[in-house]
Order: C-alpha cells, then sequence, then structure tokens
C-alpha cells in the first residue's frame, strides 16, 4: 500500500426500506469488489434474521476500490440499520466516518428516521451527500424530495444525485461524489498506534473477532497490544480486511478499517468504543469513546422447560446464549432474576420493541432456548422522604408507600411526520396518552412533522400501530 492511494471513510444512512442495503450491494457491484455470481441480495446482511426481516440489524464494514480521474481511492463503507432502535449501531459506526451517504425513497420521501439519522451525523461533523433512490418507481417524484430535502436539512436541491439501486442507474455518479466531496480522513495527531473498536462478534474457532479503524500509527501481525478502558492486554495473531469477504493482511495502517483476532477468550473483555493501542509505548491519551446506549424497555426472559432436572441446565444455557449474544449487541442489559412463579431468569433491558423482538428472536435461534417473556415495563425513579432516590424497573420492588416523597417516569420527546388530514386524529391520541403538544413545522403542502412530550411507557406497548392504523401507514415516528 503506497500513500498514492486516498482513503474515504464513510456510510449508508437512512430510514427503513429505503435501499440502503441494495445500494451498498450495487457499489460493490460497481467496483468489482463482488463477482456477479457471488452476488446475493443484501451482502452485507450477513444474520439469518437480518435478510428473513429484510432489515440491517448489525453495522457491517467493507473497504472497495475505486479510481477517478486517475487516482486510486481505497472506499472504507459501513452499511447502516435504519430503525429507530438500532440509532445505538448507527452512531457506533458514525464515529468512525468523515462522511455519510443520506438514502431517502424517492417516492416515500423524507421520514422520521431519516431526520434523525441525518441529525446524528451532523452532530459527529460528517459531510452529507443526499442520495435520492429508487427513481425507477412509476411513483417517484424526485423534484419534489430534492426541495422536501432542501428546505429540512438545508442542503441545496441540486446536490442531490438520483440513484436507482435497483437498476445501478446513477452508482458511478455517486462514487465519483463520494472522492470528490468527502474530506480526506484527519491527519495523525501522534505516531504512537491508536485504534477504536467499533464492533466485535464471537467466532468459535478464532473467538472474539474485533472491528477497527486506525485514527494514528500502525497495527501489525504479532503486536501486544494493550486496551486502554479495560486494561487488558493481548497479542495480535490475525489481521484483514472485508472485500466484502474477508482478506489477511500484514498491518494496518492509519485510516484504514479491518478486523483483528488476538486469540481473546471471553466476551467481558472486548468494549465497544474502547481504544487499542501497542503495550510498551502506549499512546498518552484514548480516543474520544461513545456514550453508553439507553435502555427504555425492560421484560423478563424464563427457560420455558419445567420440572427441577430440567430447570438448572435450561438457566445455563440461556445465560450462555444471553453472554454470547452480549458480546456482539452491547445495548441491551441484563441481571438474573427469580420468579415464585416461573422459577430462573434474566431481567433485560432494551432501547425499543423491535430491538427486544430481535434479541428474542437471536437467543431462541443461535442459543436453542426456548423462552417464555414476560410483558414489557419502563424503569421508575423513586424519591424518598429522606433525599434519596431508587431506581425500579419491577412494580413488586416498590418501597414501602410511607417512605415515598414522589415518584418520577421516562418522559420522551417524540416527533411525528404524517400526512395533513390525519393531524386531528394523531392529536386525540396522543392526548389520550397523556401528551404534552409542543408545537408542528411544516414539511411540504401535504406532510406536517407535530411534536409532542410522552411517558415512555404509554408508547412502548402499541402505540406504534395505533399511529400507523392512523396515518394508514404514512405516518412515522422517532422519539
Amino acid at each position: 500500500m503506497t500513500h498514492a492511494v486516498k482513503i474515504r471513510n464513510f456510510s449508508i444512512i437512512a430510514h427503513i426500506d429505503h435501499g440502503k442495503s441494495t445500494l451498498a450491494d450495487r457499489l460493490m457491484q460497481e467496483t468489482r469488489a463482488v463477482d456477479a455470481r457471488k452476488q446475493k441480495d443484501q451482502l452485507l446482511d450477513s444474520m439469518e434474521l437480518e435478510r428473513e426481516r429484510g432489515i440491517t440489524i448489525k453495522a457491517a464494514a467493507v473497504t472497495v476500490p475505486w479510481v477517478h480521474e486517475d487516482e486510486h481511492y481505497q472506499l472504507n463503507f459501513i452499511d447502516t440499520p435504519g430503525h429507530v432502535d438500532f440509532t445505538y449501531e448507527v452512531s457506533r459506526a458514525l464515529t468512525a466516518c468523515e462522511g455519510a451517504v443520506l438514502v431517502v425513497d424517492a417516492a416515500q420521501g423524507i421520514q422520521a428516521q431519516t431526520v434523525a439519522n441525518a441529525y446524528l451525523a451532523v452532530e459527529n461533523d460528517l459531510e452529507l451527500i443526499p442520495v435520492i433512490n429508487k427513481i425507477d418507481l412509476p411513483a417517484a417524484d424526485p423534484d419534489r424530495v430534492a426541495m422536501e430535502i432542501e428546505q429540512v436539512f438545508g442542503l441545496p436541491a441540486e446536490d442531490c444525485i438520483l440513484v436507482s439501486a435497483k437498476t445501478g442507474q446513477g452508482i458511478k455518479e455517486l462514487l465519483n461524489a463520494i472522492c470528490e466531496r468527502f474530506p480526506d480522513p484527519p491527519e495523525p495527531k501522534t505516531d504512537k498506534l491508536r485504534a477504536l473498536i467499533f464492533d466485535s462478534h464471537y467466532d468459535d474457532y478464532r473467538g472474539v473477532v474485533v472491528s477497527t479503524r486506525i485514527f494514528d500509527g500502525k497495527l501489525e501481525l504479532g503486536q501486544k497490544i494493550l486496551m486502554m478502558g479495560t486494561g487488558r492486554h493481548w497479542t495480535v495473531t490475525d489481521l484483514g480486511k472485508n472485500t466484502p469477504f474477508p482478506v489477511q493482511v500484514k498491518s494496518l495502517e492509519t485510516n484504514e478499517a479491518g478486523w483483528m483476532v488476538a486469540s481473546i477468550k471471553t466476551l467481558g473483555d472486548v468494549r465497544v468504543g474502547d481504544t487499542v493501542t501497542v503495550m510498551h509505548d502506549p499512546a498518552p491519551d484514548p480516543l474520544p469513546g461513545y456514550e453508553e446506549p439507553n435502555q427504555m424497555v425492560f421484560c423478563d426472559f424464563y427457560p420455558s422447560s419445567s420440572g427441577d432436572g430440567g430447570k438448572k441446565s435450561d438457566f445455563e444455557t440461556l445465560r450462555e446464549a444471553i453472554e454470547k449474544l452480549h458480546l456482539n449487541d452491547a445495548s441491551f442489559t441484563y441481571e438474573a432474576q427469580h420468579s415464585e412463579a416461573l422459577g430462573f431468569g434474566f431481567r433485560c433491558g432494551f432501547l425499543g420493541l423491535l430491538h427486544m423482538d430481535i434479541v428474542q428472536e437471536r437467543l431462541e435461534r443461535e442459543g436453542n432456548v426456548e423462552i417464555v417473556q414476560t410483558a414489557p415495563t419502563v424503569s421508575y425513579m423513586i424519591d424518598l422522604r429522606d433525599g434519596t432516590s431508587v431506581e425500579i424497573q419491577n412494580p413488586a420492588d416498590l418501597p414501602d408507600p410511607s417512605k415515598i416523597e414522589g415518584i418520577r417516569e421516562p418522559i420522551v420527546k417524540l416527533e411525528m411526520i404524517c400526512p395533513n388530514e390525519n393531524i386531528g386524529d394523531l392529536m386525540k391520541l396522543c392526548d389520550g396518552r397523556r401528551g404534552i403538544f409542543k408545537g408542528q413545522q411544516f414539511l411540504s403542502e401535504t406532510r406536517q412533522i407535530l411534536d409532542f412530550e410522552l411517558p415512555l411507557a404509554e408508547i412502548i406497548y402499541d402505540f406504534y400501530d395505533k399511529l400507523k392504523s392512523i396515518t394508514r401507514g404514512y405516518g412515522t415516528m422517532d422519539y
């Protein structure tokens, strides 16, 4: 690798179903990274569950080559999830990038999640390229969508790139724009190694595989490395990049992204957002990390088998499955729990309802356990008379009523995008759920953004389904 190669690190962000993963497939096909014979849809969605539901859950990182105006570029890109529950995955991906491709559906226009993800990118000081996808659809109206993008994000309408990920139209223009508009990666601040861990997963043969982006210095085979957050040290046994299929390399240079294996056995030793450095010559301070995700929804998981003989072993199986999954998805929490009726199990916290569903399904599939799940609840803060406060997730843990000064519950800021004719009904829905109206703004002639404050407990159960049925599927929300 000579220094003549220019590097671009970027990610693809969008609302659900606006075609990110298909666009990622096209980018890989166009750059010849994937042989047409090996091409299958949603190439980066490696989990069975992702393909089945047609959604992206884990962010996936890939390196592809591209030549623009006789200069060689190496494009490192990350395909991110679009659903509100997986914003944590998106923010993890964005910390490893300098730019973001914002995909908007030419027929549906801007949706709530588009807005949320775009704001995340702006907070991380990323350069945005707006892309209008699915222009081959009969209902596509790219001009209207371009105007919406200009109104909401202030990105000039003429900067939008029109593509169809399905037919491959406009993909070359997009690749060239990525090379022209995204900035060069920052100059290294120190010559000592600093690499950011932005993902990790468990491999049965090699232990923990860590995805990392090198910010300063270089990472080589055989180096003794130190994790600055946990203070553990390891020796690098294997290094590589995904071009989408794993390829081994001798070293990863500054600003490259790739994966490493260091015979790490236990799952708790790797923290996403930690900084990797060289043990005998460490960097003075770590890279700025992530904020920890907030769990919003709680419920209990119990193994479903009965009988005293089976209970212990099933509980152990469930524990192993949860520990293994937790390595891969650091955004849910768990603690052991005992119930009179159901025996031993776990109290788990999730980012949202879809997240809870996905975790349960992944546990049953990947861990081979059948799970009994309790109804979802939220956590409450109890202010006591003596001036202290405690957090509880289960009504059974409520302290003696004579000691309680007050009870606080989580309130969320809700942003809904909906057609004008449904506004009255939505206002009624939010009022019935103890909502407080905060304001509204016009998105286009036919759609508006509504802002409300609501208790989380009112949302987690069936609010989203109600919203969808009132707006006949046209409304979207983000909190």
